[in-house]
């Protein structure tokens, strides 16, 4: 009997339960965006100086590499100074070289120094001074301020560009005005960076105490808003 009551309970108790109610279609909602493009000065100068030695005897190859180093270290950092040209020390390595026989016959290492800054005129200079090293590639970059600044000043535009876009819609169907439902906002850049192979061969051919050619390129900067609003 107790057992008859429980299960009579149970699917009372269940045929009393509301169903759940169908979702309201969302209505008068738009998907749009709008982005803004700047062309920003590249302000950031990276040239790197290397030198390889190879020889017989792995100690006499390493301190040779030391050596250029050294050097070069010395001249960097007589011209350093923080934010103008900052140096750096970069790869420095050795390893055995093999003959036909599959024997190693010698040994090769190569060293890296950096020298990055804004200031464009001391960094040439001093990378054509180190003589124990040669310039093995300059590139150009923005620096993370000019990054940031460009960026704040694109999504500026873009945001604005938006909300006008939303605005004439809205009044098109007819409506008033709009409410934000979701947005998204994303910054991305292309910087190529051409004559950069070109212009390290160049910087071998000058001579000692002429500062070497650079020239900055600009960096593209698009930042997109995208987003749906609801009309009202």
């Amino acid at each position: 009997m107790g057992v008859g009551v429980s299960a009579w309970l149970l699917c009372a108790t269940a045929w009393c339960q509301p169903t759940a109610a169908a979702p309201v279609p969302v209505q008068n909602v738009i998907q749009l965006s709008a982005n803004e493009v700047v062309d920003v000065a590249q302000d950031l100068l990276v040239i790197r100086l290397s030198t390889s030695r190879d020889g017989s005897d792995a100690a006499s190859v390493q301190a040779q590499l030391k050596s250029a180093l050294d050097a070069g270290l010395t001249e960097a950092k007589k011209a350093a100074q923080p934010g103008q040209m900052e140096v750096r020390t970069g790869q420095f390595s050795l390893g055995p070289r093999y003959g036909r026989d599959g024997k190693i016959n010698g040994w090769q290492g190569t060293v890296d120094l950096a020298l990055e800054g804004r200031d464009f005129a001391r960094i040439g200079a001093t990378a054509a001074r180190i003589q124990s090293l040669s310039v093995a590639s300059v590139t150009f970059a923005l620096s993370r301020e000019q990054r940031l600044r460009a960026e704040a000043d694109a999504q500026g535009v873009a945001i604005d560009r938006f909300k006008a876009r939303a605005g004439e819609i809205a009044k098109s169907f007819g409506f008033a005005s709009f409410t934000l439902r979701e947005v998204a906002v994303n910054a991305n850049d292309h910087g190529p960076q051409p004559r950069q192979r070109a212009m390290a061969m160049a910087a071998k051919s000058f001579a000692s105490d002429e500062p070497i050619p650079v020239e900055a390129g600009k960096t593209t900067i698009m930042v997109s808003v995208s987003g749906s609003v609801q009309l009202k």
